[in-house]
């Protein structure tokens, strides 16, 4: 291995023996930790995510890695720390969707049947996916624009124009029969048999859309039609 003048060993050669070093232990215990993961988790992807883990681990400590015969039980160990992380993260999981289930359980969601509510959510699925999440997320979630903007990453401004786009084209549906409705003989329903433009969520709670005027001058960046 070359020198430079102060004795240093080059940068390049000390990659180049770490490289050589990690792609031999690679060589020499990733199927038998792939079996070991393998025998202690549910899925197969699982114990690849693990045993992935555990050689990125080895990568970054491949300077302190046993050779030789150590080098095998030496990687046992790092897959074992991996694989305590693993059952850590499920645990977590578990608990979460425990919980989640059970805020289900004692506050079940408000089926609205009514005549409107039926309305809105037909006219809601003639939308386009990007405006449809726009109008649930105000209406629905209650987000401001900010909000918005920064749950789809991207300006107050254009959320501000896909939203007035977006209400406009959902009064636009409500105004349209269903195919199979019955409309009157100018082929569209009364100003009377028109609901208003209030949406009802599963959860009963309702927001009034606004109908403030904008421009539609920006570039479109964070929702497709």
């Amino acid at each position: 291995m070359g020198e430079n003048t102060h004795g240093e060993v080059p940068r390049r050669d000390v990659d180049i023996d770490r490289r050589a070093a990690f792609e031999a232990l690679f060589a020499g215990t990733h199927l038998a930790l792939l079996a070991y993961a393998v025998r202690r988790v549910a899925e197969p992807s699982d114990a690849a995510d693990v045993v992935a883990d555990a050689f990125l681990v080895a990568w970054r400590r491949i300077d302190e890695a046993p050779t030789g015969a150590d080098a095998r039980p030496w990687m046992f160990g790092v897959a074992r720390g991996c694989l305590s992380n693993y059952y850590r993260g499920q645990r977590r999981r578990s608990a979460l969707a425990d919980r989640l289930r059970q805020a289900l359980t004692e506050t079940p969601p408000l089926e609205d049947a009514s005549t409107q509510a039926i309305a809105i959510r037909q006219a809601l699925a003639r939308l386009s996916s990007s405006d449809r999440e726009l109008v649930q997320l105000e209406a629905w979630e209650s987000l401001s624009r900010a909000e918005i903007a920064v749950a789809l990453g991207c300006s107050q401004a254009t959320v501000r124009v896909r939203l007035h786009r977006a209400r406009a084209r959902l009064r636009q549906a409500l105004s349209e029969p269903e195919p199979d409705a019955g409309t009157p003989s100018n082929g569209r329903p009364s100003a009377a048999s028109r609901p208003a433009l209030q949406l009802v969520p599963a959860s009963g709670t309702t927001r009034r859309l606004g109908s403030r005027p904008t421009t539609t001058t920006e570039e479109d960046s964070c929702v497709q039609n």
